[in-house]
């Protein structure tokens, strides 16, 4: 068991997680204001005029936000998970302590900056232990 961060730093970084997910979660009910993702994509089918051509891309910027404002929602919830099992603050991949300079970067990264570097290659790390 890694023990490199205090308790006062993972209770830190607990408090920054949970206010990225409050504060994406907020944006994600702006963006969709209240509709599922398929009922923006009906509306603009439906929608009669001329103007519906140029609502949709505006809907479709709003969406990508959204699915990215998801992905990024998935990534801070596992980083929650991890702080949960103890294991936060530990690269998935090689098992090192990850910086707090880099966690404060990134609260929610999973990874070293090495086996970061590594993955956004396209390669997996080579050193797994």
């Amino acid at each position: 068991m890694h023990i490199f961060m205090t308790a006062t730093q993972q209770k830190h970084f607990e408090h920054v997680l949970l206010r990225q997910q409050a504060e994406l979660v907020a944006r994600r009910r702006a963006y969709l204001a209240g509709m599922t993702r398929s009922d923006p994509a009906r509306d603009v089918l439906l929608q009669d005029g001329d103007d519906a051509a140029q609502r949709a891309p505006d809907r479709d910027i709003d969406l990508q936000r959204v699915e990215e404002d998801v992905a990024c929602l998935s990534t801070i919830n596992a980083a929650l998970v991890r702080i949960a099992a103890g294991t936060y603050g530990i690269c998935r991949e090689c098992c090192t302590d990850i910086p707090v300079e880099r966690l404060e970067i990134s609260a929610q990264t999973p990874y070293c900056v090495a086996c970061e570097a590594q993955c956004e290659c396209g390669r997996k790390p080579s050193h797994k232990l």
